[in-house]
C-alpha cells in the first residue's frame, strides 16, 4: 500500500514538474521572440501591397468531427440568411420545374409510383388485360401532384423564413444537403397539414379520385377483397418529398458550383465553406 501511494506521489510530482517546465519554456519563448504559444494559430498571407492575417479556429460539424474552418467575418445572421436564400431558390426553381405537365411523371427522381400496398393491384389488373387502367391511375397521381405543387411555394417559403437556425455554422459546413435535411426535419409535419387540402382538391380536379375508385373497385370485385387506401395522404407526402429532392439538388449545386451563387450573400456565405 505504501509503495503504491509513493509511486502515485512520484507520478503526480513528475506531471506537475513537466507542466512547470513547459510553462517556463513558453514564457522564455514569448520574452525572446514575442510569440505566445498559448494563442490561436495565425497564418499570414502576403498580397503584394499588404499583409492579411487570418485566425483559424476549430469548429465541429454535425457528426461531431473537429476541422479547421475560416468563415472570416461572417456572422451567424449572415450564414442563416445565406442558407435561407439557398433554400428559397431551391423551392422556387423546384416548384417551377415540377408544376408543369410531366414535371413529376417524366422525372424519375420524383415520379409518384403506385402505392406500395396497392402494387398487387397493378399486377392483377395487368394480368386480366387492364394494364391501361393501372397506367392511367399512376399518371393521374402525378398530374395531381403537378397541379397541387404550384400552390406549395408560399407554404415552403413561410417555413423557411420562420425557421431558426441555432447551429448555422455546423449546417453550412455539413454535407451537401444539410440545410435541406434540417428544414425537412423541422417542417415536414407542418407542411403536410398545410398542403394536404391542396392535394385533395387537385386529385378531384384531374379526376384521379374517380379513376382510382374505379380501379380499386374492379380489383376488389375480381379478387373478392376489400382494399382501400388514403390517396390524399400518399400523394401529399410524395409531393412534399419531391420538392425537397429538388431543393437538395439546388443546395448541392450552390455549395459545389460557384457559378450558381447568383447573389452576393450566396457568394459570401458559401465561399467561406469552399475549403472546409
Amino acid at each position: 500500500m505504501r509503495k503504491t501511494i509513493g509511486l502515485a506521489a512520484i507520478l503526480l510530482f513528475s506531471v506537475s514538474a513537466q507542466a512547470q517546465i513547459f510553462d517556463a519554456i513558453k514564457s522564455k519563448v514569448k520574452d525572446r521572440t514575442g510569440i505566445d504559444l498559448n494563442a490561436p494559430v495565425k497564418t499570414t498571407t502576403n498580397t503584394g501591397t499588404s499583409t492579411a492575417t487570418t485566425t483559424t479556429t476549430k469548429t465541429q460539424n454535425a457528426s461531431g468531427i473537429n476541422f479547421p474552418v475560416n468563415t472570416g467575418s461572417l456572422t451567424s445572421t449572415q450564414i442563416s440568411s445565406g442558407l435561407k436564400e439557398a433554400l428559397s431558390l431551391g423551392v422556387t426553381e423546384g416548384v417551377k420545374k415540377l408544376g408543369v405537365t410531366d414535371g413529376f411523371l417524366k422525372n424519375e427522381a420524383v415520379k409518384i409510383l403506385m402505392p406500395e400496398k396497392l402494387r398487387k393491384i397493378d399486377t392483377t389488373l395487368r394480368s386480366i388485360g387492364l394494364g391501361s387502367l393501372a397506367d392511367q391511375g399512376v399518371k393521374l397521381l402525378n398530374r395531381a401532384a403537378e397541379d397541387a405543387v404550384t400552390e406549395a411555394a408560399p407554404i415552403f417559403t413561410k417555413a423557411i423564413t420562420s425557421m431558426t437556425i441555432t447551429d448555422a455554422k455546423n449546417i453550412l459546413l455539413g454535407s451537401d444537403n444539410s440545410a435541406t435535411n434540417y428544414l425537412q426535419g423541422k417542417t415536414q409535419s407542418q407542411l403536410f397539414t398545410a398542403f394536404q387540402p391542396k392535394v385533395k382538391a387537385s386529385l378531384g380536379k384531374v379526376g384521379a379520385d374517380k379513376v382510382w375508385s374505379n380501379l380499386i373497385s374492379k380489383y376488389n370485385t375480381f379478387t373478392g377483397q376489400a382494399v382501400t387506401t388514403d390517396l390524399n395522404e400518399y400523394v401529399t407526402t410524395e409531393t412534399i418529398n419531391g420538392v425537397f429532392k429538388m431543393v437538395a439538388q439546388k443546395e448541392s449545386g450552390i455549395r459545389n458550383t460557384p457559378a450558381m451563387r447568383t447573389t452576393s450573400i450566396l457568394q459570401k456565405v458559401f465561399g467561406a465553406q469552399d475549403g472546409k
